[in-house]
């Protein structure tokens, strides 16, 4: 089967992602679970076809250099795929993750409101935080695009590789790829400042020079979005401290965090009891200057009892969240206790003991 023909059936089938191994079916994930897309073991002459078939001759001498490669493909309904191509064991093996070409509403994904008003900053750090698969992208795509129906702003987005493509509407967008429209993250992101943006999306917060430039561009006047492969607020702010080696740097960037982060969204996505769908679970901080506090001092360890606190200006904490799909009857016992981030504290609260 050819991997574009594969492609069309992931997508009609619904699937979130495609595997690609050598001696192995290609599986499609479908609601979380594998699902065999042929019967048909693949060869190490099958992927290495369809690598190249996917990567194009750019892409192929990249990967062969490097062992991995990101990149984007379309098909000719427009579908869109994000895909990853990397060696193991000597041979190729592909990550192909689908990405729907409609940007999703704001409201259909199940999101909380108090989010929204952080499109309306005009400047400062806003991270959208979770595991791989948890609906960053998205949930950052439908951030953008209600700064792009409301406001007059030149985005610039950053992406290894672009996932969803946005249309001007009251805003200028530009979307540049690593690898096709400039060099790297860190070459877009030194030349960034001089293209007049006002609202900056950096794909991941990779190293501490991607952290440097992008709380320099918040301090500066910029509204700057990123992602990390994080949950929780607290641990967020620890990780992206932790990315540096000094004590006097690490000291620097609380302080610039505790002026220019403005709110975390961290995300999970959880199967439901009936294992045919999964839902959305949300953490959100927003900054106050008690959080900014205790970002400073380097007390982030008190955060999750501020969250817990600030209810009645939007937040919430994942465990209270992950128990409350529970009592909803959305979800297992056992997702939330394998995914909250206390252990003890949620016990109780699933308990009825506060």
């Amino acid at each position: 089967m050819k991997i574009f023909s594969m492609l069309k059936i992931a997508v009609e089938l619904g699937a979130s992602d495609i595997h690609i191994t050598t001696d192995c079916e290609p599986i499609a994930r479908i609601k979380g679970k594998f699902v065999k897309l042929s019967d048909k073991l693949l060869t190490k002459e099958d992927t290495e076809e369809m690598a190249k078939e996917l990567a194009g001759p750019k892409n192929f001498e990249r990967l062969k250099k490097h062992g991995e490669c990101d990149f984007s493909v379309a098909i000719e309904n427009g579908e869109r795929f994000r895909v990853n191509v990397y060696k193991q064991r000597g041979n190729y093996a592909i990550a192909i993750r689908t990405i729907t070409s409609q940007i999703p509403s704001f409201n259909s994904l199940g999101l909380p409101e108090s989010i929204v008003k952080l499109t309306e900053k005009e400047k400062g750090l806003i991270l959208v935080t979770g595991p791989t698969g948890s609906g960053k992208s998205t949930t950052l795509a439908s951030l953008l695009d209600i700064i792009n129906e409301k406001q007059q702003k030149h985005i610039i987005t950053l992406e290894d590789p672009i996932e969803y493509v946005h249309h001007h509407k009251q805003s200028i967008v530009s979307q540049r790829e690593i690898g096709n429209d400039t060099e790297s993250f860190n070459t877009a992101l030194r030349a960034v400042l001089r293209q007049d943006p006002d609202v900056i999306l950096i794909g991941e917060m990779r190293d501490p020079e991607t952290v440097s430039i992008a709380l320099t561009a918040a301090e500066t006047g910029h509204l700057v979005f990123s992602t990390l492969h994080t949950i929780g607020a607290a641990k967020t702010i620890d990780r992206i401290v932790d990315m540096f080696t000094s004590e006097q740097q690490q000291q620097q960037v609380r302080t610039q965090l505790s002026t220019v982060c403005e709110g975390v969204i961290s995300q999970q996505l959880v199967p439901t009891i009936d294992g045919r769908n999964r839902v959305v679970a949300v953490e959100v901080m927003i900054t106050t200057p008690a959080i900014r506090n205790l970002i400073r001092e380097s007390k982030t360890y008190q955060i999750p009892n501020m969250i817990q606190t600030g209810t009645k200006i939007g937040m919430q904490s994942m465990d209270h969240e992950l128990v409350s799909l529970y009592r909803q009857g959305k979800i297992s016992r056992e997702s939330v206790l394998s995914r909250c981030t206390d252990f003890d504290f949620t016990s109780r609260l699933m308990g009825g003991e506060f």
